[in-house]
């Protein structure tokens, strides 16, 4: 077998190892595919669309992230379908869910000049703020569903699975398991599903309370007696234990 696998991306002639993806060979020559779920410490699963190319041949547009090289293949990061279905994306999610937190995918809106009102009629993700632990804030009006903070809590990182897909369809949301609070889940509260998440839809509790206008000292005595009013909780047993 080969060492190299030559192909051409926008025109470009290319050369990599054999198992290398689309989008690191294209990264690797200086070439950008914007992508959402996509995360370097996290499995790549396809499920956002956005790094989708055109490869010649291909009778659809193939996912980047998961899309291995070959031998001879002409890729086009750039071509009017991509950028339609780039554009096309970015519409839909922009009109059901708030991106008002992720600036990286407000920057694509931009780019591609996505219209957030093409779809009027378009149902939009509302979910109250679920605030049950003294780290972080769960707001999932603004999750895209990317999957990256499931994996991270699971076999790509921390091996927890406090975290999973709930429900069907549109109701599709992440959930802990039996929809327990995240105190009373396997959470160990490492923070890295809010690091990896793209939307704000996780968000750290201090942020969060700074956001509404709590001065640090302020933010500093409400979560200290939120932790101690959990603990108490945890340790004073109920009537049917003692």
């Amino acid at each position: 077998m080969s060492d190299t696998i030559n192909l051409i991306i926008d025109g470009k002639q290319i050369s990599v190892p054999p198992s290398t993806t689309i989008l690191a060979a294209a990264r690797e020559a200086g070439i950008e595919i914007p992508t959402i779920c996509f995360h370097e410490a996290t499995t790549s699963n396809a499920l956002c669309r956005i790094c989708v190319v055109e490869v010649e041949g291909s009778r659809v547009l193939v996912p980047s992230c998961v899309a291995h090289v070959s031998e001879g293949m002409k890729v086009q990061t750039q071509s009017d379908r991509v950028t339609r279905s780039r554009r096309t994306i970015l519409e839909m999610l922009e009109s059901t869910v708030d991106l008002s937190d992720a600036p990286e995918i407000q920057t694509m809106i931009a780019e591609y000049k996505a219209d957030g009102e093409r779809f009027p009629q378009a149902k939009s993700r509302v979910s109250t703020p679920i605030d049950d632990n003294p780290m972080y804030l769960r707001d999932y009006a603004k999750c895209i569903l990317c999957w990256r903070c499931v994996q991270v809590c699971a076999e790509d990182a921390q091996y927890t699975y406090a975290i999973n897909f709930s429900s069907r369809g549109y109701d599709t949301q992440i959930s802990t398991f039996y929809e327990v609070p995240m105190p009373e889940s396997t959470c160990v509260f490492c923070g890295q599903c809010v690091a990896v998440c793209p939307t704000g839809a996780l968000k750290p509790k201090r942020q969060w309370l700074l956001e509404l206008g709590h001065t640090p000292d302020e933010i500093m005595d409400l979560t200290r007696s939120e932790r101690r009013n959990r603990r108490r909780r945890v340790e004073v047993p109920s009537n049917d234990q003692a």
